[in-house]
């Protein structure tokens, strides 16, 4: 039976409220903000967003409120065809809630959340078939359980999981055993392992969990990724940057694109980078979710010279030198 899903979303979604300053302000300062934006967001829902608008069948699922936050963030996943049919809406419930604070010197942003207990996800809600139904399953594992009844059935059918994840969760090895793709955010393998160098921390998350790719992003200086005893490194795109809100969101989306569409694994973090940045181009979480034809231009523009990359000279000479050796367990 062929899929009637590329990818399948199964985790968090929030609406933020973007607050604009010229500059972050002190401890115990005050500044006066520019301007208020309702934006939706939230880890798995904007990247399937992002798959959607890369042109992949995509379906999520989680839960929202049913306030106007709710509203919003529905209406924004289902505008951009993404299939909200297994949505759960908690009657009574308000949705999980971001504010933050963007300095606009930067384009870096602060991040203040809340998400009500009764917004939790639990196995029983989700739908074996949905699963059964995919090309591939993205998760964050924030509900553990959820994650990891999920991400168990996709393993037991063959259905590659990949998983963006940036907090320790005590418990989490049992979403971990799960994983084919780990794209962690840039200081998460190093809280996990108790490991200080990142090239360690990742090939002994593989040795240890045996996920075919260990990656993780590292903002300004791009992404890193293992696969098969071999390291890809993809320094991020140079672009003037409005708010960094969404970017890695936007990324694991791009990166489950890519993945399907079979990319070499240097390819696929070039691809992500580039996706990324032009979501940094714009305000808000989903600023600007680029096609695929923007993501190529991108990608495009920086070899014929018209754009710059930001290269991290000791990632990339580390990894010229691990790939230069035989290929060893580590």
């Amino acid at each position: 039976m062929s899929a009637l899903h590329d990818v399948l979303g199964i985790g968090l979604n929030a609406t933020d409220t973007l607050l604009l300053v010229e500059e972050f302000p002190p401890y115990a300062g005050k500044v006066p903000f520019r301007r208020e934006l309702l934006s939706p967001g939230g880890q798995v829902a904007t990247a399937i967003v992002a798959c959607a608008r890369l042109g992949l069948r995509a379906k999520y699922i989680g839960t929202v409120g049913d306030d106007l936050r709710g509203q919003i963030q529905r209406q924004s996943l289902e505008g951009t065809g993404v299939d909200t049919t297994s949505l759960i809406v908690r009657q009574g419930c308000p949705n999980q809630t971001a504010y933050i604070i963007v300095d606009e010197r930067t384009g870096e942003r602060t991040v203040l959340w809340q998400r009500a207990d009764s917004l939790r996800l639990e196995p029983s809600e989700i739908r074996p078939e949905d699963i059964l139904g995919a090309r591939l399953l993205h998760i964050d594992g924030y509900d553990i359980a959820a994650a990891a009844y999920a991400s168990g059935i996709a393993r037991q059918h063959g259905i590659p999981v990949s998983l963006d994840v940036d907090t320790v969760y005590p418990g989490f090895e049992s979403v971990l055993k799960n994983v084919d793709y780990l794209v962690a955010g840039s200081n998460w393998p190093l809280k996990w392992t108790n490991e200080t160098d990142p090239f360690v921390a990742l090939a002994r998350l593989q040795n240890e969990y045996g996920m075919r790719v260990a990656a993780m992003t590292l903002g300004d200086d791009g992404a890193l990724a293992l696969e098969h005893g071999r390291w890809s490194y993809s320094p991020a795109f140079d672009v003037t940057c409005h708010d960094t809100t969404g970017a890695g969101d936007v990324f694991h989306g791009a990166f489950c694109y890519a993945v399907l569409q079979g990319m070499p694994m240097g390819s696929v973090l070039e691809f992500s980078n580039a996706a990324a940045a032009l979501n940094c181009t714009e305000i808000g979480a989903r600023g600007h979710v680029p096609t695929v034809s923007e993501v190529n231009s991108l990608i495009q523009a920086e070899r014929s010279g018209r754009v710059k990359r930001h290269t991290a000279a000791n990632i990339l000479e580390t990894v010229a030198a691990a790939n230069s050796q035989p290929v060893t367990n580590r």
